[in-house]
């Protein structure tokens, strides 16, 4: 009770001497700092459990690669299901799925939970990245921040969004890149409204980065070639690789996903999972963990210590085994990754795009260099991180300011646009959406930038459905129907099956207007010889923006609504959708 009337209190004082706005501020000033130690606490778990696991292997062949993998992942599936007990993978799609639906309602246990399982799953080895998991530890941390304060849906959202930027500035030192991040993958738009707090949190949540690991970048680029114009059709070359590259990391993500949920089994699907992760791993090393060391060996000139603890260790300096083991390890990245998350570990794809397109950068160059033209590799390196982060992502802001910021390459700007626009350019030419957006995008619950189609996907087919218009059976007489004619005050009629509701057609007023009043004609005419067929019937599961498509083709002002199995459910007007539209653009676009 004491803590119910603290509570109380601090909310009225709070309504009393502190403006909405300037609780905003304050509010993205405390989300940044949550953000930026949650960052720092992650990477410092992951780093402990690494450094005990790398204490335990050997120089040579490591045999412990095909254990500690399927050791990671067990734990951290235990460690959901047992304790959790929710779905915590696919981070950044279940922020998008919260702004979406327009409530920003992420689960209080997103605080620590996602740093937990991650931790252990890329600590013990699993081939994923830690960022997804904080985003949506500072995404949780914005959104009940605001639960707490009760402030509504709309601040809610822009609290999400910036913990999302605060958790990206503080794992990467990346304050811009947090803000693109925000403004591109998560869809938030951009107003003056926003603009401020979002920087706020990005500034704080690096700054608490700085303060605790240091100014040095991620992945200092300490010799690079200055950017030269004769290399721009490489540079453009490189960028159409890294678009069809990140059509393959997307599409095959996806695809080896679906393929893996296949397997119900709990502990089937981990032991399947983690064999199949530990031998990849043994035969390939650089698949183990995030991948950042193997990064920062490329960008240093050092691509010889990928080789390290691998089979074809000895055959290092050959081009043939350079091109075939690189090659393959951005192959499987991808598969490693599925394994990692499908068999219950928890992690996000940043890495994984990140070690890919450092891979790709570093092959394009390799095989230029060896028909004679000359090409730096570690620039080429460098500049597909970021044509990999914008291909997947859907995001060229974000791939371009992310690998400036992490590398410290802000000579490199040029190459870095210039890769990142067409591989975006490339990509979207075959997949309309982001990796994390595609989910959504397919039940139609992706909000976007376009209000239009951001207030469809806002309204919900059970609101705007009508279902007090009076039902008609096809064996009733015309008398019938005028006396149900006579008791509604509405001018069409659905015609059910009186056994199974299944919908059969419509009666309406305009077609028995002329011989209503004849009675003599009562017992002549019956609803089923008076019914027609509508232009077209809706589902009730379709999205509204399917269901203003139909509209569109059918020319019909209403149309009825059926079940999966044709049963009536009711009917939807434009004049219904339209007046909730209005009611919802109001509210979303106030500013």
């Amino acid at each position: 009770m004491n803590y119910q009337n603290a509570y109380d209190s601090l909310l009225s004082w709070r309504e009393k001497h502190i403006k909405e706005h300037q609780t905003v501020i304050i509010l993205s000033l405390l989300v940044g700092i949550g953000a930026g130690l949650a960052a720092y606490i992650m990477r410092l778990c992951i780093h402990q459990i690494q450094y005990f696991v790398v204490n335990l292997t050997d120089k040579g062949l490591n045999y412990w690669y095909l254990a500690f993998p399927m050791v990671g992942i067990f734990l951290a599936a235990l460690f959901v299901k047992y304790i959790v007990r929710d779905d915590i993978s696919h981070g950044v799609t279940k922020i998008l799925y919260a702004i979406s639906q327009h409530k920003a309602i992420i689960k209080l246990h997103n605080v620590w939970s996602s740093i937990v399982a991650s931790a252990i799953t890329i600590g013990f080895g699993g081939s994923v990245g830690p960022e997804a998991p904080i985003v949506l530890t500072g995404s949780a941390i914005g959104s009940n921040l605001g639960r707490f304060f009760k402030l509504d849906q709309k601040t809610l959202m822009l609290l999400v969004g910036c913990g999302a930027s605060g958790a990206i500035a503080g794992i990467f030192k990346a304050p811009i890149a947090g803000v693109a991040f925000t403004l591109e993958v998560l869809m938030l738009d951009l107003t003056m409204t926003s603009i401020a707090p979002l920087l706020i949190s990005s500034v704080t949540g690096a700054a608490v980065a700085y303060l605790t690991t240091g100014s040095q970048a991620m992945f200092p680029l300490a010799h690079f070639e200055p950017f030269s114009l004769g290399r721009i059709p490489f540079i453009i070359l490189l960028g159409i690789f890294c678009g069809f590259m990140s059509l393959y990391f997307t599409r095959g993500m996806n695809w080896f996903e679906t393929k893996f949920k296949k397997i119900n089994n709990f502990y089937v699907k981990v032991l399947v999972g983690g064999t199949a992760l530990g031998v990849l791993i043994f035969l390939f090393p650089p698949l183990y963990g995030e991948g950042y060391g193997a990064i920062t060996a490329l960008l240093n000139g050092n691509h010889e210590s990928l080789f390290s603890q691998s089979l074809i260790f000895d055959y290092k300096d050959e081009s043939w085994a350079i091109i075939f083991f690189f090659g393959m390890i951005a192959f499987l990245k991808i598969i490693a990754s599925v394994l990692t998350n499908g068999a219950g570990g928890t992690g996000g794809l940043f890495a994984p795009a990140l070690f890919v397109g450092c891979l790709t950068g570093f092959l394009v160059a390799f095989v230029l260099n060896g028909l004679g033209i000359e090409t730096p590799l570690n620039n080429f390196a460098f500049a597909g991180m970021a044509g990999l982060m914008s291909g997947v992502m859907h995001a060229p802001l974000t791939g371009t300011f992310l690998i400036a910021e992490l590398t410290g390459g802000y000579d490199l700007f040029m190459p870095l646009m210039i890769v990142s626009v067409i591989s975006y350019l490339t990509i979207i030419l075959f997949e309309p959406h982001s990796i994390y957006a595609m989910r959504l995008a397919k039940k139609g619950e992706l909000l976007t930038h376009n209000k239009d189609k951001g207030v469809l996907i806002l309204l919900k087919m059970e609101n705007v459905i009508e279902t007090d218009l009076e039902k008609v059976y096809p064996e009733m007489t015309l008398g019938e129907l005028v006396h149900v004619i006579s008791k509604s005050s509405r001018n069409i009629y659905p015609v059910v099956n009186k056994k199974n509701g299944q919908f059969l057609g419509i009666v309406t007023l305009d077609e028995v207007r002329n011989i209503m009043f004849r009675p003599e004609l009562y017992n002549r005419f019956s609803v089923k010889k008076l019914m027609v067929i509508p232009p077209a019937k809706i589902n009730q599961n379709c999205t509204m923006e399917k269901v203003m498509d139909i509209f569109e083709t059918s020319g019909a002002w209403n149309l009825p609504v059926v079940d999966n199995s044709g049963k009536y459910v009711g009917f939807v007007s434009k004049s219904k959708i339209f007046s909730s539209y209005r009611k919802v653009l109001v509210h979303f676009s106030n500013d």
